[in-house]
Formats: C-alpha cells, sequence, structure tokens
C-alpha cells in the first residue's frame, strides 16, 4: 500500500477516521480521505457537517479519535508528532491565543517553533496585499476579527509549510483582502497543499482543484477539475 501511496503523489492519508466529542457521539465517522501533493482541497458541508472537527483533529487538538491508518508521506502519523508539526500550519476561524503579542512579535514566536526564518520580502509583499500596514505593530488583543485573521493568513503564507490549513478564511475580510486571498490559495501549489473549509460556495469554486461536501461526518460527494460548478454543489448540499 505504501508504495502505491507515494507513486500516486499523496501527501495525507486517512482511512475510517471516526472523531469524537463524547463518546458514542461521533461527528465523523468511518471518514476516509486522500490529499494530494500540492493540491488544493476544498471543504463544504452545512453546520455540524464536521469541516472544522476534521482540522481540529488534524491539529492535534483533540484527544477523541481513532483511525485505521493514517499516513503522512507514505509513513504513519500521530498527529501530535513534532516533526508533522514543523510541516503544517492552522489558520483557525477564530483564534485569541496569542493576545498579548504583536504581528513582528508573533512572526518571531512561529521562527523559533518552526526554526526556519521568514522572508522580509513575502512578509513585506504579503502585508501590504492584506491591507496590514497600519497594524504590525499592535497587540493583537486589539485587532478587529478580520485584521487578526490577517496576522494568521500573512505568517501561514510567509511560512509556506507542506500543509496549510484554513479553517473558515474568508470570515471577517474586507473584499480586497478576500480576493488577495483567493489569489494566495489558489497559487500555493508550488509550495504545498492546502485543505481548507467554507460556507461560502465562491471561495471554494475559484480556488479548489477538488471539493469535498461533507454531510452527517462523511464525504456525500467530490468534485474535480471542471466538475466543480457553483450550482451543482449547492443541490447537492439541498439533497
Amino acid at each position: 500500500m505504501k508504495d502505491n501511496i507515494m507513486g500516486n503523489g499523496e501527501l495525507l492519508v486517512l482511512k475510517d477516521l471516526d472523531v469524537w466529542y463524547t463518546k458514542g457521539k461521533p461527528v465523523l465517522e468511518q471518514f476516509s480521505m486522500e490529499l494530494k501533493r500540492n493540491e488544493i482541497v476544498g471543504l463544504i458541508g452545512l453546520n455540524g457537517a464536521g469541516k472544522t472537527t476534521l482540522i481540529k483533529t488534524l491539529s492535534g487538538l483533540l484527544d477523541g479519535f481513532q483511525a485505521e491508518t493514517v499516513l503522512w508521506q507514505g509513513k504513519p502519523l500521530m498527529f501530535r508528532d513534532r516533526g508533522f508539526q514543523k510541516e503544517r500550519y492552522i489558520v483557525f476561524a477564530e483564534d485569541r491565543s496569542f493576545r498579548f503579542f504583536t504581528f513582528r512579535e508573533y512572526i518571531s514566536y512561529v521562527e523559533t517553533s518552526y526554526g526556519k526564518k521568514l522572508s522580509d520580502s513575502d512578509i513585506k509583499e504579503l502585508v501590504h496585499g492584506f491591507h496590514f500596514e497600519e497594524y504590525t505593530d499592535v497587540l493583537l488583543k486589539e485587532l478587529s476579527t478580520g485584521n487578526l485573521k490577517k496576522v494568521y493568513l500573512i505568517t501561514a503564507f510567509a511560512l509556506k509549510p507542506k500543509l496549510l490549513m484554513l479553517d473558515e478564511p474568508v470570515n471577517g475580510l474586507d473584499f480586497q483582502s478576500t480576493e488577495y486571498l483567493y489569489r494566495q490559495i489558489g497559487s500555493y501549489r508550488q509550495y504545498g497543499s492546502v485543505l481548507f473549509s467554507s460556507h461560502i460556495l465562491e471561495s471554494i469554486c475559484l480556488t479548489a482543484d477538488r471539493v469535498l461536501v461533507l454531510e452527517q461526518g462523511q464525504i456525500k460527494r467530490s468534485y474535480a477539475g471542471q466538475e466543480i460548478e457553483a450550482e451543482k454543489i449547492r443541490e447537492a448540499l439541498k439533497e
């Protein structure tokens, strides 16, 4: 199985993943998916479908799970492995973890945590693209929801991990920043893979190579390439 996986270029493989907050009440049940290298995959589903739960599980935040197979680059994976943590970065829908850091201090923290110096030119370009220039020395606790989201998005795209996970990345962003975000997601294939959740069909259709429709903790439908059409996905969500 390993040789086949690596031959197909899979980055992450999940098979029969069950996740729960309360034992006996799974949020994800027999969930299986494969994420290829340099691929953009969008997750869409109604509230409670399991999108955020999946990302939290992959982030190592949840204890209540079991799986038949979890592979990262063809090798068995534990979500809290330090090696894996250094190869992924997550932008959560809402994150107030670093309230007393400024943006610049948070960047320094990430560089230390990941053992990687981020490009000053990349950061400057991203700060400009997200219209964040006047907030780089403001404490994160004083930022609006949208500007706080920009802190983590700028960091994510400057860090360039092999796996970038975004949970509802559009929430709180202004129009110009949303358009810029779409361009950043769409061009990320040159650096790695993106797994992102959204309830906004536009963000999915404009950026994803594949779209997974989640319902009651499982993938109900999958669309790829020219199959990705807003109306088709909308109908699937109604069924």
